[in-house]
């Protein structure tokens, strides 16, 4: 059984300290995505586990078997770069069955695993072209396949599709979540495109400045962000955020002022989570407001930028003089720029920031 897992694990660069006190558990099976902006540590958290950098504090297990100093070949996982590192002289086939061949596995049992490795991937017509032959989709799936006919426990994605044009991108997406699912291997897999992660992730991993902000399955994150920066990370578009200030609350009410004096009620326990005069946040995405719509109340919006895409329109204005504020309409809709407009909101799609960035209403 492949689980990974770490315990306080630590790095280092000198005196720089870019990963703090990591715990993590991936079980067997899953698809684990690292998420988060540049320079977050998700690349070297991978590297971690591949054994190509050195932990200076912490363990690491896989497959229950503590790996702090065994060797990347030892670990029993493969890893797939964003540059497809494909040796230009050898054919598909060749570069596919390079690693059995460097392990003494026979000629004929290599082919058998490469043959098996290109059905999987559709790449069974390409196996005599060289690299320079190939598309950037089908050299990736190469690199795939490499490390496919190794037979990891584990399977390491550093943003393989990072260099492929958005359509592409798609069809990559489809092609490694349809792989998952045929070889019932572990995953963990690393993006800094959350719609990426939001598609095949099990679990996500959200990171910041080399810290876990919430675990999850990518709609607990969604629905349940524990913060604001999860909040504005997961979710596209962003979600919004509204200044605001308590001027009352219940037991199961919370009263929050707008900054153009309206007052929303919204529903959540707030008593010793914040006090009256604080000033909060109210996190509302973006498809959750119906442009003319009722809801519970409904709020002023200035739009600036209408964009149409046929099936969406999103606009882009200012609330109560908060300017990059964002709205989701389904298909299309008859509004320009310039124009003002009454927006519906629900009160249970809210989400109510304190002072600190903590969600109180997840």
């Amino acid at each position: 059984m492949a689980d990974i897992q770490l315990k306080g694990v630590k790095k280092r660069f000198g005196k720089v300290q870019t990963i703090h006190g990591v715990d993590l558990e991936i079980k067997h099976g899953e698809f684990v995505v690292f998420v988060g902006p540049s320079g977050c540590g998700k690349s070297t958290l991978l590297r971690l586990i591949a054994g190509l950098e050195t932990i200076s504090d912490g363990d690491i297990y896989i497959a229950d078997k503590l790996v702090n100093d065994a060797e990347p070949a030892d670990r029993g996982v493969s890893m797939v770069f964003q540059s497809y590192a494909l040796y230009p002289h050898m054919t598909v086939e060749q570069n596919m069955g390079f690693g059995l061949k460097m392990n003494g596995v026979s000629k004929e049992d290599a082919k058998k695993q490469v043959l098996l490795a290109a059905k999987t991937l559709q790449l069974e017509p390409l196996l005599q072209r060289r690299p320079k032959e190939l598309s950037g989709g089908q050299r990736q799936r190469v690199a795939i396949g490499r490390s496919i006919v190794r037979n990891p426990a584990a399977f390491l994605f550093d943003e393989p599709l990072s260099n492929l044009d958005a359509e592409l991108r798609v069809e990559m997406r489809l092609q490694i979540a349809k792989l998952h699912q045929e070889l019932d291997t572990t995953m963990v897999y690393v993006t800094h495109d959350q719609v990426e992660a939001m598609t095949l992730a099990d679990k996500i991993v959200v990171l910041k400045e080399g810290q876990i902000e919430q675990v999850g399955s990518p709609l607990e994150l969604y629905n349940k962000p524990v913060n604001t920066f999860v909040a504005g990370f997961i979710g596209s578009p962003r979600m919004n955020f509204i200044e605001a200030k308590v001027v009352d609350m219940t037991d199961s009410l919370l009263h929050v002022k707008l900054n153009d004096d309206q007052v929303l009620a919204l529903p959540t326990e707030a008593q010793g989570k914040v006090d009256i005069g604080d000033s909060v946040k109210v996190g509302i995405r973006p498809e959750h407001l119906e442009i003319g719509g009722t809801g519970d109340y409904q709020i002023e919006f200035s739009s600036e930028v209408v964009e149409r895409l046929g099936n969406s329109t999103y606009l882009f204005g200012n609330f109560a003089g908060q300017g990059g504020f964002i709205v989701h309409h389904p298909g299309d809709k008859e509004i320009h720029s310039f124009e003002t407009t009454k927006l519906g909101l629900h009160v249970q799609d809210c989400h109510v920031f304190n002072q600190d960035g903590i969600c109180i209403t997840s």
